[in-house]
């Protein structure tokens, strides 16, 4: 019997989540903190990770103390801490500032698919992952990263090519994280064994 189910995801113990939603096949690891977050189909978070304000792609792999979508604060204001915006938590006569939260959600971080995101990488909040993107454990990343695109470093930088374009192009012409799970493992053997330009030429149609 598989671990993994189409039906619901499989949670590990300690974990926090609020408002979020998950596809087929996925994992949470031990003591992760969700809020706001989307995982699509067999993604999967390590231990403790920490995301918030995010749509995760299909088969994105993230790895243990990753933080996705890190919450900012007011730079521009006097002061910059919470009783700012928590406020209810300070004095009985004020509330929470509503505003200030639909704001952080609306910041939305995008992991495309086959994503691969180090251990104790940051992603800051509305940058976009292209498909296949990796990212270096303790990288932290403030701007884009295009396809198929290795970065590392903090800020993290281009470091090389995950797959060269053209090649990363036809990947993401093959789509095949939209395949169905039958389909997965009838080509499983042939992901275990060719490299991807094999694998292009014999899958694509």
């Amino acid at each position: 019997m598989p671990r993994l189910s189409a039906t619901a995801p499989f949670i590990h113990a300690d974990c926090d989540i609020t408002d979020s939603t998950f596809g087929a096949y996925v994992e949470i690891g031990r003591g992760s903190r969700l809020n706001n977050a989307a995982f699509g189909d067999y993604a999967y978070c390590d231990r403790y990770a920490d995301i918030a304000n995010a749509r995760i792609g299909k088969f994105a792999n993230i790895a243990a103390f990753s933080r996705i979508g890190a919450t900012d604060h007011p730079l521009d204001t006097a002061a910059c801490h919470h009783f700012l915006y928590r406020s209810a938590d300070y004095w009985d006569d004020t509330t929470r500032d509503e505003a200030f939260f639909e704001h952080r959600r609306s910041r939305i971080a995008q992991i495309g698919h086959d994503t691969w995101i180090g251990a104790g990488a940051m992603i800051k909040p509305e940058v976009t992952l292209g498909d296949g993107a990796v990212v270096a454990a303790g990288a932290v990343v403030t701007k884009d990263v295009d396809p198929y695109t290795i970065v590392a470093g903090t800020p993290a930088k281009p470091l090389r090519l995950r797959q060269p374009r053209s090649i990363a192009d036809r990947l993401i012409a093959l789509a095949w994280w939209d395949w169905t799970h039958d389909a997965l493992r009838a080509a499983l053997d042939d992901f275990r064994a060719m490299k991807a330009e094999a694998f292009l030429e014999k899958y694509e149609g």
